[in-house]
């Protein structure tokens, strides 16, 4: 297929989506969807995929139970920005894991703790962490970004009174 140039804006009525084809079996894998509103993740764990939850805000609820993310085998260009959505802090976890430890995070978080007496930064080591541990949350803003096949990228911050923590699975 050819590379297409557009010199003025792209429109579509409904939503764009981003794909990957395989060189050798031309296998379409769906990276991103770009346009659809927010994704109400529910209370207890999910598996994400690409083609619902990439390139769309995931809004985690206040849970009544710790409650686990698991993030799809990593694709360059994925996007999955996780955003708590309780209405008061939480008393249990949000934990996000990748399929397994040699798909691992590269990079970490800032942590602001909610009475004010710490802001410190948290990393993953960026060879094994493949979970991370948001610790009842009062609010946070992560962002994965898959940046080839084997890692993930996360930024983001965390308020809470307990620092979140990257562990391997």
């Amino acid at each position: 297929m050819a590379t297409t140039t557009f010199s003025g804006p792209v429109r579509s009525e409904s939503t764009i989506k981003t794909v990957s084809k395989n060189a050798t079996t031309g296998a379409i894998t769906e990276v991103s969807t770009f346009g659809d509103g927010p994704v109400s993740l529910s209370d207890g764990d999910v598996t994400l995929t690409n083609a619902t939850h990439s390139g769309r805000i995931l809004l985690v609820p206040d849970g009544s139970q710790d409650n686990t993310y698991t993030l799809p085998a990593p694709i360059a260009g994925s996007v999955f920005r996780f955003v708590y959505a309780g209405g008061a802090a939480d008393a249990t976890d949000a934990i996000i894991v990748t399929p397994g430890n040699s798909n691992f995070y590269v990079g970490g978080v800032t942590f602001l703790d909610q009475d004010g007496n710490e802001v410190s930064a948290v990393f993953s080591d960026g060879n094994s962490n493949s979970k991370i541990q948001i610790n009842v949350p009062q609010g946070f803003d992560v962002t994965i970004v898959g940046k080839d096949t084997t890692n993930y990228q996360i930024f983001g911050n965390v308020t809470s009174t307990t620092a979140p923590a990257f562990a391997d699975q």
